[in-house]
């Protein structure tokens, strides 16, 4: 059988794995996820639009002066980012981080941002998944990216529940957002 004969039919086994593997992700995720959610109350959406400002400031090097600023600004204080991790300082163990004190809103926001592709670490973050590995709160989770957003919370855990040593009150909000795009 010459390689003319053989390219088709692999052609044709890549596609029907490639038919599998779609109608598996199907199943396994989205499938029934919202079938018993109710709709979200004015009350409930608002924290939405300032922890998407949140992750989006992650992507800045210097919030003082910062280059891709949405219309507006990010309406958060420079000086209550009490901590921001890049690439080099999570060792391809996380995307980057940061945790910011929020006294106008009275959040304590841990943000962390969206896989890049450009990196090789996010690379092995987005493969580290199988369908059905890891379960969470009753459904599918990625694995991949569970991991990364506990390597945050492992690391800087005990400052988040410590209260960061005084520097807030009881009375914040502990918030974790996570672009996922």
């Amino acid at each position: 059988m010459s390689l003319v004969h053989v390219i088709p039919i692999l052609e044709c086994v890549y596609y029907l794995a490639y038919a599998r593997w779609a109608w598996k992700r199907c199943l396994y995720t989205a499938s029934h996820d919202s079938e018993n959610w109710e709709l979200a109350l004015v009350e409930e959406f608002q924290p939405v639009p300032h922890l998407c400002r949140c992750i989006l400031a992650v992507y800045e090097d210097d919030l003082r002066n910062p280059i891709w600023a949405p219309p507006g600004g990010y309406h958060m204080n420079p000086n209550w980012v009490i901590l921001h991790k890049d690439y080099e300082e999570t060792h391809g163990q996380s995307t980057p981080y940061m945790i910011c004190l929020d006294h106008e809103k009275v959040d304590i926001v841990l943000a962390i941002r969206g896989l890049h592709l450009g990196n090789q670490s996010d690379y092995a973050i987005l493969f580290d998944n199988k369908l059905g590995q890891t379960t969470f709160d009753g459904g599918y989770v990625h694995n991949g990216l569970l991991n990364a957003a506990s390597y945050g919370l492992v690391n800087y855990g005990g400052v988040i529940e410590l209260g960061f040593a005084g520097k807030c009150g009881e009375e914040e909000d502990q918030m974790l957002c996570n672009c996922s795009c």
